[in-house]
């Protein structure tokens, strides 16, 4: 995990309460550009290009670099990977291994990313297409409704920099019984997990078959994208989904859940995994 102190500055803040005001501190997430460059081998030699910058929260930025490209289809594995490198503080590069040619050309739409929605305009589901995504069996795990209740409650005791700002969205994986396994936060919700599933994939779990994936925040549809590539058959959310969310997740038989708070949920696509 990231330390913490890089992830958080203190700032002097005007409370206002009512009529009355005073002086004080707070703690606010920081938000910072991070630039990711990729270097391949060609016939004429190594080659070296800038393929996205992203307004992200420090820390972990080796697993964002990776998770991103997996969420991509430009790595499957690690073994596609000979080297991380970063290079000062907000830049990052991941060198592939020789032999591995990638087609890099569908990166050039997602040159810049935002902390708030990501890429935009690549809401496209021909874009899994195009990658190879699978789609999940039927039934291939089943989560019992009590389970699901209790995550939240889990998710937000291990938010350990939200709680100090706020600020962070948050992804994380459980098993079906519930435990905790990991869980990361960052300013964008995409970074944070791509961070999640690239710390899971340096570590040799993916695909992620017997996992349930928790999101803070809402489900878009470039989070179910990105659950689908690393094969999540379960995405719940504390908010609500979108309507292309639902249609990707019903194609590829992923059970997503949203409104997880307050001892209720609504489930939107796959039924069938939910024990009642």
């Amino acid at each position: 995990m990231a330390d913490k102190q890089l992830q958080i500055r203190d700032i002097q803040v005007l409370r206002v309460t009512g009529q009355m005001s005073d002086a004080g501190r707070d703690c606010v997430a920081i938000e910072e550009p991070l630039e990711i460059g990729l270097n391949t081998y060609a016939e004429g030699g190594p080659v070296h290009q800038t393929i996205s910058v992203t307004m992200r929260t420090p820390g972990e930025d080796a697993e964002l670099a990776v998770g991103f490209l997996f969420s991509e289809g430009i790595v499957e594995k690690m073994s596609q990977v000979e080297a991380i490198s970063g290079h000062g503080d907000n830049r990052i590069e991941v060198t592939l291994a020789a032999g591995h040619c990638p087609d890099v050309t569908r990166l050039q739409r997602n040159f810049y990313t935002t902390s708030s929605c990501g890429v935009c305009g690549k809401a496209s589901i021909e874009a899994l297409r195009t990658i190879g995504a699978e789609k999940l069996p039927s039934g291939s795990m089943r989560v019992d409704q009590t389970t699901l209740r209790g995550l939240p409650g889990t998710l937000s005791e291990s938010q350990a920099v939200f709680k100090q700002t706020g600020g962070l969205h948050a992804a994380a994986l459980f098993d079906s019984s519930g435990k905790l396994l990991r869980v990361r936060e960052d300013v964008g919700r995409h970074n944070a997990l791509d961070k999640l599933i690239g710390a899971c994939l340096r570590e040799g779990e993916t695909p992620l078959r017997e996992r349930i994936l928790l999101l803070s925040g809402r489900i878009s549809f470039e989070l179910v994208q990105k659950a689908v590539r690393a094969q999540v058959p379960v995405i719940a959310a504390i908010g609500a989904p979108s309507s292309l969310a639902i249609e990707l997740a019903t194609e590829y038989g992923v059970t997503t859940v949203g409104f997880l708070r307050d001892n209720r949920f609504n489930v939107y696509s796959g039924r069938d995994r939910i024990e009642m």
